[in-house]
């Protein structure tokens, strides 16, 4: 007899318990969605709808590769980030929802109608950029990656949520070949994991992520020490700067931003009480009274 959505969802639950994975109600009831073709209404309002047996390959599928420990965003291949859904690969990294932290408080630095541009290094999938694309009607960006492959996902993801025509995509090492003075809000979640942690983390992350989008060298501030000058030489007077950083890197990432030339240098913590983002603005033009 083939399997109910409910029974499909309580014996996926089970399974990822049994493997020793974190979050299996989530990923469990996830991965059942997909390969039933079914929403989370769905589950609650027709429990007992049958699995083809196509669908329940489909799921044994899924499951299999969770246990083994590949990230349900790739399996799924989309992940939700803010308020928008994104086409995931190993070509990028998963987006997390710290992240969102960039986003939030770019946002309320950001008047809602104003015709801001928007720089976002090491775009990614383009979770920070399109997210304030999304929000901010009047906004132009352009995202940088030296990854081609990456760029390629940010450029679909652009396309999917009507965003392309507001967005450009550059291949470049950071800022390389940018002029000065030429952007409002420069954002970015550098790599910023010291070396030699990687093979500490979660499999989700060492085996699946890219390490071109992890590595921030020995002490994980490389990137930061390359990032700090030139994004305040990129920025406009009065620009504003959001960058994300490891939890316990708060003071070196400040000390380089003002060091730098950065005014108003504050940290903003996440929703898990962790210092996640540092901030801060480019010095304004003088007015003559």
């Amino acid at each position: 007899m083939s399997l109910t959505l409910v029974k499909a969802w309580g014996q996926a639950k089970a399974r990822l318990q049994a493997a020793g994975l974190n979050g299996p109600v989530i990923d469990a009831r996830l991965l059942v969605e997909a390969a039933a073709d079914a929403t989370r209404v769905d589950i609650v309002t027709d429990p007992h709808r049958l699995l083809t047996p196509e669908q329940e390959a489909t799921l044994d599928s899924y499951l299999s590769r969770r246990e083994h420990r590949e990230p349900v965003s790739h399996i799924l291949g989309r992940k939700g980030f803010w308020k928008i859904m994104l086409n995931v690969t190993s070509d990028v990294l998963t987006p997390r929802p710290d992240t969102e932290t960039v986003v939030e408080f770019s946002l309320r630095e950001f008047p809602e109608h104003a015709a801001w541009s928007i720089l976002d290094l090491g775009i990614g999938s383009g979770a920070i950029l399109l997210a304030l694309l999304a929000e901010r009607p009047a906004a132009r960006g352009l995202g940088i990656d030296i990854s081609e492959d990456a760029l390629a996902v940010a450029r679909d993801n652009a396309a999917a949520l009507g965003l392309a025509g507001r967005i450009a995509l550059l291949r470049s090492d950071w800022t390389a070949g940018l002029g000065e003075n030429l952007f409002d809000l420069v954002v970015s979640n550098p790599p910023y994991i010291a070396n030699h942690v990687i093979e500490t983390l979660e499999p989700e992350v060492r085996d699946h992520e890219p390490r071109i989008a992890l590595e921030g060298g020995p002490d994980g501030l490389d990137h930061y020490r390359v990032l700090a000058p030139e994004i305040l030489r990129v920025l406009k007077p009065g620009g504003r700067f959001a960058v994300e950083i490891g939890y316990d890197q708060k003071a070196e990432v400040e000390a380089l931003f003002r060091a730098a030339g950065a005014q108003g240098v504050q940290t903003i913590r996440d929703l898990s009480d962790r210092d996640r983002v540092v901030a801060g603005m480019k010095k304004a033009l003088e007015t003559v009274a």
